[in-house]
């Protein structure tokens, strides 16, 4: 797995005013550089720690637009994305990527409806064919996101993925797996924050922790994600009896 488009990115804090909500976010604050080493990185941490900040940042700076899409998307529905990109270098690698793609799913819904407006004027049934064969309106929120990674994701592409997990069944979560493991091999980059023990497991992933106030590469089995699961699946009636006993 080699051949990655976005090596690693800088930030210059004397862009970032003192009085910046992200001078607050200590696993952030405490780099200047950050460099990836996989083709598969993912970010984890607890709910706050900054992993899905700096993601939407790294991706605003190399030019997505901050809703998700590819780099030709240009729309807004609400202005509510990070300045942080702005002190944001992104040190890119010296080959480009055949295709990319910012999915979010917090916004995806927002990015669907933008798909049918570029159709407009398109050929019908050749418009929805790279996308699955129908709209994304009209399958579930977990299908639309299988059908447009299978679709429009290819081999030597860049994609960003902000918790994609959250629309997914774990079974689908096993498919996604399987096709970030097979995109990966053949030359693709994925930067991803997650929290789901399932994708975390694919083979040869970095895996970068926001926790303990400091990004740091850790193990799988160090993950929360991977403890907590393990924890509940083995020790699931002693946990809820401590866990409910005051209920």
């Amino acid at each position: 797995m080699d051949g990655k488009f976005i090596t690693g990115i800088r930030i210059d804090w004397n862009k970032v005013e003192e009085s910046s909500y992200y001078k607050r976010i200590p696993s952030i604050q405490s780099i200047n550089q950050l460099y990836f080493n996989s083709n598969i990185t993912f970010f984890v941490g607890e709910n706050g720690t900054g992993k899905s900040t700096l993601l939407e940042s790294i991706a605003v700076a190399y030019g997505f637009n901050p809703e998700g899409g590819n780099i030709n998307f240009n729309f807004s529905t609400m202005d509510t994305h990070s300045s942080l990109y702005k002190a944001i270098t992104v040190i890119k690698g010296i080959s480009r990527a055949k295709s990319n793609f910012f999915l979010r799913a917090e916004s995806f819904y927002n990015v669907a409806s933008k798909i049918e407006d570029y159709r407009d004027g398109d050929d019908y049934d050749s418009y929805y064919k790279s996308y699955g064969g129908k709209s994304m309106h009209e399958q579930s929120h977990g299908e639309s996101f299988i059908s447009l990674i299978q679709n429009r994701f290819t081999e030597r592409g860049l994609y960003l993925l902000d918790e994609p997990e959250s629309a997914l069944s774990p079974q689908r979560q096993l498919t996604l797996l399987t096709l970030i493991y097979n995109l990966a091999q053949r030359g693709t980059q994925f930067i991803i924050a997650s929290h789901s023990p399932i994708l975390l497991g694919v083979p040869g992933a970095s895996i970068l922790s926001f926790d303990d106030n400091k990004i740091r590469e850790i193990t799988y089995e160090e993950t929360e994600s991977y403890k907590i699961t393990e924890l509940f699946i083995n020790n699931r009636q002693l946990l809820l009896h401590h866990l409910l006993k005051n209920g």
